[in-house]
């Protein structure tokens, strides 16, 4: 099963988060996308202004299927091994999926002011 993980490449964070991630995964279940590469996005219909809301985190196997913004970082972490039980102990703690999906729209809407930019990926 692969999933595609749509980040955006000129983001410091997100281009760490990626790097990261790779390290984990070993490329068993995602594939990345830089938000840069309309070409491949659009084979998924996904646009430039889809990607304004965020990371997405998009099934291989039914792409109709998608993830976006802290729902995506969730399901990243929810399809590496143990993460279900860090994503079910993390939705158990009152307000803490609030507070996630909060400060991840203050993450996302100030990253390149608060991480730096950099060039996209190729």
């Amino acid at each position: 099963m692969t999933y595609y993980v749509i980040y955006d490449s000129c983001c410091n964070l997100c281009a760490g988060f990626t790097n990261l991630l790779k390290t984990f995964d070993r490329d068993k279940l995602f594939q990345y996308i830089p938000m840069q590469d309309e070409r491949t996005l659009s084979q998924f219909n996904v646009t430039p202004a889809n990607c304004e809301m965020g990371m997405m985190l998009i099934d291989g196997s039914n792409p109709d299927k998608r993830w976006q913004g802290s729902e995506a970082g969730e399901e990243i972490i929810r399809l590496l091994p143990l993460g279900s039980a860090f994503i079910l102990a993390y939705r158990a703690l009152p307000g803490a999926k609030w507070l996630g999906d909060r400060t991840y729209e203050q993450i996302r809407d100030n990253r390149y002011q608060w991480f730096g930019v950099r060039e996209p990926d190729n």
